[in-house]
């Protein structure tokens, strides 16, 4: 009784240590204190070799960056909301980040943990996007990393899966095997476990404020969305199995622009 009774007092300490928020709060109201358990170095070591597969497995099928201007385009349009990161992360700045376009059908796109971004060069060409609203997309898949919901939804696997014993034996520093065994699912955790509703409207209100502040159009977000609703009629995109869209979502993007306009205007002054 008293061994359990250690564990379970462990464990909830252990998570009250993992609350924090992992951004600064801005115009876009985003300050919601989150569940970490897993290190941010561990998992962002597994994204990164994650990330590293997927290139050398779409450069065996010469997909990779196939389209030179393409990828010119989707890199300068990231590069610019990168270079905002630091009004949420001033430590984001200094991430290792890379942008690739792989050629792809599919309307999709994605920023793992760390920063490494992948845009499928169907989101381009199905939906005729403009720089305005490819920065919509990219700089709420930009927020989902500086949020850390990837590594948030693998703590919470991890603590399903593994139970209190995983919690005290992090904080006991006697996880092991355990942490072993989650790094080996951790890239399958990222992708197959969807992001919940509020991290989908975080994403939405800071990528929407990322792109403001980069000088791109805020009004973009709700046209993207709309082209993206039009294109499920027909066979629901890749993008919606974990992005989903919705009226309320278009609504709230619409409520919150104004709130952005004025960087949007300040960034278009300084050019």
């Amino acid at each position: 009784m008293k061994k359990l009774t250690a564990i379970v007092l462990t464990a909830i300490s252990m998570q009250l240590a993992g609350c924090a928020t992992t951004t600064k709060d801005s115009v876009s109201g985003v300050s919601r204190s989150q569940f970490m358990l897993l290190p941010s170095n561990t998992v962002d070591t597994m994204s990164a070799q994650a990330y590293s597969e997927t290139l050398k497995e779409a450069q065996s099928k010469k997909t990779l960056n196939a389209n030179p201007a393409m990828l010119t385009r989707v890199r300068g349009i990231s590069n610019r909301l990168i270079a905002q990161v630091g009004v949420f992360r001033p430590d984001a700045v200094n991430w290792k980040w890379e942008v690739n376009v792989e050629q792809n059908d599919e309307l999709n796109a994605y920023c793992m943990p760390g920063g490494k971004i992948m845009v499928l060069s169907g989101l381009v060409e199905k939906l005729h996007a403009t720089d305005d609203e490819l920065a919509a997309v990219i700089g709420h898949e930009i927020a989902h990393a500086l949020r850390e919901h990837g590594r948030e939804r693998m703590s919470q696997a991890y603590v399903q899966q593994f139970g209190l014993q995983a919690l005290a034996a992090f904080a006991t520093g006697t996880a092991g095997s355990l942490a072993v065994q989650a790094a080996g699912t951790g890239s399958q955790l990222f992708f197959a476990l969807p992001n919940g509703r509020e991290q989908e409207r975080e994403a939405d209100r800071m990528g929407l404020e990322l792109a403001a502040r980069a000088g791109f159009n805020p009004d973009a977000a709700v046209t993207l969305w709309q082209k993206m609703s039009a294109q499920s009629k027909s066979a629901p995109p890749e993008f919606f199995s974990t992005h989903p869209a919705s009226e309320n979502r278009i609504a709230e993007l619409k409520a919150l622009t104004p709130k952005v306009k004025p960087l949007y205007e300040a960034a278009k002054a300084k050019k």
